[in-house]
């Protein structure tokens, strides 16, 4: 078996198993876990001293498998997504059915969506809950070694994923895209707002960027 296959038959297990693992994304070494199992979602919270409150993103390795899994938004929301995914971007959509409450925490109403160029774990056809594997608050970490001891010994699967870009995601608020055209970089990171508005609409005059 090859490594990526070896890592990939790996990941999906431990999920499946309610495990936490950290693993190397397309930006900064990140947490995963099932995003339907409250027992793996408070683990990975606690790794993180991450307050339970806080909204965390789903991730997918599939734009194709996301779509599928999100019928509900329109022609617009979806050429955005075609636009922008695969990509080191994180996308705030609105959560009509209330999908994946865990993720969403304290705000059901909302959906962070993330789709990484992965290649390693591009077979992986489950979504999972995914945050940075730091202390809520710390450094990201772009390398294995960056992330901290107590999060490494207390995940279930450690994967190397070598010396990442160190960047964490743009954060793209799309809750309004639909409906009025207008969108948000609520975080600057990996994507470049340049990149970004070649896909979407231009927000409107009146836009107020946090």
């Amino acid at each position: 078996m090859a490594p990526a296959e070896h890592d990939r038959g790996a990941f999906e297990d431990c999920i499946r198993g309610g495990g936490v693992v950290v693993f190397g994304s397309d930006t900064v070494y990140g947490l995963a876990c099932d995003p339907l199992s409250r027992v793996a979602v408070e683990r990975l919270y606690a790794l993180k001293r991450r307050a339970d409150d806080k909204p965390a993103a789903v991730m997918f390795f599939s734009l194709e498998v996301a779509l599928a899994a999100l019928p509900e938004h329109g022609a617009r929301t979806r050429a955005a997504l075609a636009g922008l995914l695969p990509g080191a971007v994180t996308l705030l959509l609105p959560n009509p059915r209330g999908r994946f409450p865990l993720a969403c925490a304290s705000d059901p109403a909302t959906l962070g969506l993330r789709v990484p160029v992965l290649p390693a774990l591009a077979g992986v056809r489950a979504p999972v809950l995914q945050s940075s594997a730091n202390r809520a608050g710390g450094p990201d970490a772009r390398r294995l070694a960056d992330v901290p001891d107590a999060i490494r010994e207390g995940a279930d699967l450690v994967l190397d994923g070598g010396s990442l870009p160190g960047t964490p995601s743009t954060v793209i608020d799309l809750r309004a895209y639909e409906q009025e055209g207008r969108w948000a970089v609520l975080r600057a990171g990996a994507m470049p707002e340049a990149a970004i508005g070649t896909v979407l609409h231009p927000p409107s005059s009146g836009d107020k960027r946090p």
